[in-house]
């Protein structure tokens, strides 16, 4: 059986970022698994502007920004296969994959689990309606367009406001489809700020807030879909019923970690973002095996995927090196009902203080509120935050953040008046 120091699973930005900074931390004999063809992942078919604004310092396009990890990967020659799927994995770290040369099992030291996420599907969301051909996810229609040279339909209509399915708005335009609106359940975007003024508002492609589809027509081919007014509780309001006629439905409703493999294995679940739980060092439940990027929770900005992995490569050879200090308590952290998740969710204290990185998104959307670091007895770390909105992850770093005699930290989410 090979033997490898580390082994990465999944070689996009978070794979990449993750063996740049395990390799420079002291870390030689590493291993990336990537299923696909290339390195970068997702990234490859992102041909949009907009990427490396934090990381770099200029505007990237996603194969540019996966570019320059790539190159830093073979400086270092660091080693990957290619079109290599993983399989398995078990908790004493062997790593069973298969390619065109068979089944092989490797034994790793750690590993760094770094497989992205996936889109919701029609399934998923349970949209009523016949089942023809013209709805897709947008990454899949993005992928069509920007790969394969593949325009996927000429008047479009797209459920959910997230990045893609916005920046897919702009993209079909920009080839000559007829776009006629985006429709969101929720009653505000789920993308970003400038996604919304970039690729909607500049080609005046209508909005429909607490809207969304509720039912599809044709047999063979997209024919139209019925969109309606939704209430407080996200259910159709009878009598707002509007058919639009189009032959290409566009679903942008969400992302999911890719995360079946680290629960197979018997990782802990952070029940809020279907991601594994993780301690400050972006390690599992299971000793060696560590999670990043998007199939840790899904970001907004691949810069911070970047920067997150890179903590991971450098915790995991910390871990190799055996680096690892005595841990005292287990600390558990929780938040208050304006926020939908934390990362890390658990705290692993060595009595000292700890530099900490906090990453989580609020429920709703608060132009001013206070955040709260506590302990049942009094506030740890205190500091005011502008126009939250839930599409965008909220990321903070606690520098020697004290902990002693602190069971639960609790996030809290203030929202001023």
């Amino acid at each position: 059986m090979r033997e490898i120091d580390l082994v990465i699973v999944g070689g996009g930005s978070a794979g990449l970022a993750s063996a740049v900074s395990a390799f420079d931390n002291g870390i030689k004999n590493i291993l990336i698994v990537e299923r696909n063809g290339s390195l970068g992942g997702i990234l490859n078919q992102c041909i949009h502007p907009g990427f490396g604004l934090h990381r770099f310092n200029e505007e990237l396009t996603g194969p540019e920004y996966a570019h320059k990890y790539i190159e830093e990967v073979e400086k270092r020659k660091i080693n990957y296969l290619l079109n290599t799927q993983v399989i398995g994995m078990n908790k004493e770290k062997i790593v069973t994959i298969v390619n065109k040369n068979g089944i092989e099992d490797i034994k790793a030291k750690a590993i760094i689990f770094a497989a992205g996420c996936n889109e919701r599907t029609r399934g998923q969301i349970s949209t009523p309606g016949y089942r023809p051909k013209g709805v897709y996810t947008a990454g899949l229609a993005q992928r069509y367009l920007n790969i394969e040279g593949r325009l996927v339909g000429k008047k479009v209509y797209i459920l959910g406001s997230g990045d893609i399915g916005l920046i897919m708005a702009r993209r079909m335009t920009l080839e000559g489809a007829e776009v006629l609106g985006v429709s969101e359940i929720m009653p505000y975007s789920n993308g970003l700020k400038r996604n919304i003024a970039q690729c909607l508002n500049d080609f005046n492609i209508p909005l429909r807030l607490s809207n969304t589809v509720t039912n599809i027509f044709g047999k063979d081919r997209l024919e139209a879909i019925e969109i309606s007014d939704v209430d407080e509780n996200l259910r159709p309001i009878k009598g707002t019923e509007k058919r639009i006629e189009c032959d290409t439905l566009l679903l942008s409703v969400g992302l999911y970690p890719f995360n079946s493999l680290l629960k197979s294995v018997g990782c802990k679940v952070n029940k809020e973002t279907k991601g594994s739980l993780v301690d400050q060092n972006l390690e599992t439940s299971i000793e060696g095996i560590f999670s990043t990027g998007n199939v840790l929770h899904v970001h907004d900005l691949v810069d911070f995927v970047s920067e997150e992995s890179e903590r991971a490569g450098l915790n995991a050879a910390n871990y190799i090196l055996g680096k690892r200090k005595e841990v005292k308590e287990i600390i558990e952290v929780a938040h208050s009902t304006n926020v939908g998740y934390t990362v890390p969710g658990i705290i692993k204290y060595y009595s000292e203080p700890l530099d900490i990185t906090f990453s989580f998104r609020v429920r709703k959307n608060i132009k001013k509120a206070t955040l709260n670091f506590k302990n049942p007895a009094k506030v740890l770390y205190s500091t005011k935050k502008f126009n939250l909105i839930p599409a965008e992850m909220i990321k903070i770093t606690i520098k020697n953040l004290d902990l002693a005699d602190t069971k639960n930290l609790i996030l809290e989410v203030i929202e001023d008046e």
